[in-house]
């Protein structure tokens, strides 16, 4: 099992991640002899309060990517009124220690959500993609994640 601790940052804990075209989308793209966007680095907050993971338009826009569907989220400031959000068919990466295993999902959707101009980070990570780990937040400013 991978496993990494790292210092919580003062925006949290905080992971580098890659995000790309999902899988189905690479083998489209192949097949009309066009070019497969590179992966985006980004950073992401490990998010317990997430049901889904969230990524910010900018990253979307990167990767080319048009919206798949829509979703109805709940956030503390929306009360019992949810808003829409567009969904992203992305293929998702947290990369292992030192060439270990990563976390993959090649295709899983996403919502899009402003993170980046407002809070530093481009994707909150939700209990989607951490419901594959352990993850432990230590009291002492360290965090632990395990997959």
């Amino acid at each position: 099992m991978a496993h990494f601790t790292l210092q919580v940052s003062p925006d949290g804990p905080i992971v580098t991640a890659a995000v790309g075209v999902s899988i189905p989308r690479t083998v489209a793209l192949k097949e009309a002899g066009l070019p497969i966007p590179t992966p985006v680095m980004i950073r992401g907050l490990l998010d317990t309060g997430a049901s889904g993971t969230a990524v910010d338009p900018i990253v979307l826009t990167q990767l080319g990517l048009t919206a798949t569907g829509s979703t109805l989220v709940n956030t503390p400031t929306t009360g019992a009124t949810p808003l829409p959000a567009d969904l992203f068919d992305v293929a998702f990466m947290i990369p292992g220690p030192d060439g270990t295993q990563p976390l993959f999902s090649q295709t899983m959707p996403v919502m899009a959500s402003d993170l980046f101009a407002a809070q530093g980070f481009h994707a909150l990570i939700g209990r989607d993609i951490l419901s594959q780990c352990v993850f432990v937040y230590n009291g002492s400013g360290f965090f632990t994640l395990s997959y």
